[in-house]
């Protein structure tokens, strides 16, 4: 299985002048974390890593640090994550005919994660990991009053890897340009091309790291993780 990991974002909301990928948990970079969860994960094949010219340098020397085994290149960014994961399809081998896309902020899922997302590949052409709504939600208007209370039960949060067939993405990014469409994950753009889009279900520890509350949350659990195991992450899988 291709994997595509969008990497060239600046990480505003966590406050950083630098991408954020290159933030430190437990002594390793989001980025590295990321990576060596995919690296573990026994049905991935080839890592496709997009990113901005001005991060290549650091990304590199992440890969030579972890001593990663899979292949691995790396894809120019773009300015929005569309426009990046855009750019990713255009970069996969000729031979990709499925593709996982994996955030590089969701530094915690794990090799499993992986590997039961690309499994649910084989029978399906587009899916996302996810994990069922714990909170009550509601819908407000611009004033900010409660409209509506959609029923919890139906609710899933997405999350990433999600996964598609290379082809049928690429058509419906394709649609996406020229009809305008903006949009915060793939699988909107196969949702609004009409094409059904699978649940696998996900893990509640894959957060995306985005404020310093999440790296706080993020360095916990990693720290929990390590001391359960005291061995190395990319030696042997760890699931949650």
């Amino acid at each position: 299985m291709h994997l595509l990991i969008p990497a060239a974002g600046m990480g505003k909301r966590m406050g950083s002048n630098k991408n954020k990928l290159l933030l430190e948990v437990q002594s390793k970079t989001l980025l590295s974390w990321t990576l060596l969860a995919a690296n573990g994960a026994s049905t991935i094949s080839w890592i496709g890593i997009i990113s901005q010219s001005h991060d290549r340098g650091y990304f590199e020397e992440i890969i030579s640090e972890q001593q990663l085994t899979k292949p691995m290149q790396f894809i120019p960014g773009g300015s929005t994550r569309q426009e990046s994961v855009y750019n990713g399809l255009q970069g996969l081998p000729r031979d990709a005919r499925k593709v996982l896309i994996h955030d590089g902020a969701r530094c915690l899922a794990t090799p499993d994660l992986f590997d039961r997302c690309a499994v649910a590949m084989e029978g399906c052409n587009g899916l996302i990991a996810a994990v069922p709504v714990k909170d009550t939600i509601k819908v407000i208007n611009q004033s900010g009053i409660v409209q509506s209370t959609p029923k919890r039960g139906n609710l899933w949060a997405a999350q990433t890897p999600q996964g598609f067939d290379v082809m049928l993405l690429k058509q419906c990014h394709q649609k996406g340009i020229s009809k305008g469409w903006e949009v915060t994950d793939d699988a909107a753009l196969f949702e609004r091309s009409g094409l059904e889009v699978h649940v696998v279900e996900g893990e509640e520890t894959n957060l995306k790291v985005t404020t310093p509350q999440d790296l706080a949350i993020a360095e916990s659990i990693l720290a929990s993780r390590l001391g359960n195991r005291g061995e190395d992450y990319n030696e042997k899988p760890i699931n949650s």
